[in-house]
């Protein structure tokens, strides 16, 4: 699940690094409104990519670890439903 997100991330970000240099390098020969435009849609994918890249995925199981803190733990069990309390 890792290396999907991590070649996900390196993808858009290649991306993005593709549509800044074509944009400043040639496109802007030809047509700068369009080297602007394809900067602003660059802009854009960082946020995307990050967001992609930290997703969780159905497998991971982090978030559920213990905190450490017994009184804490037992409030999220019991706000998850893990285990009932028996008043």
């Amino acid at each position: 699940m890792y290396a999907r997100r991590r070649r996900a991330y390196f993808l858009l970000m290649g991306g993005c690094l593709l549509l800044f240099v074509s944009a400043w390098s040639f496109v802007r020969l030809w047509s700068v409104p369009a080297a602007v435009a394809m900067c602003v849609v660059a802009m854009v994918i960082p946020p995307v990519a990050a967001m992609v890249a930290n997703r969780r995925g159905p497998d991971d199981r982090w978030w559920d670890d213990p905190s450490g803190d017994p009184k804490s733990d037992e409030w999220w069990d019991e706000l998850d439903g893990k285990r009932r309390r028996d008043d």
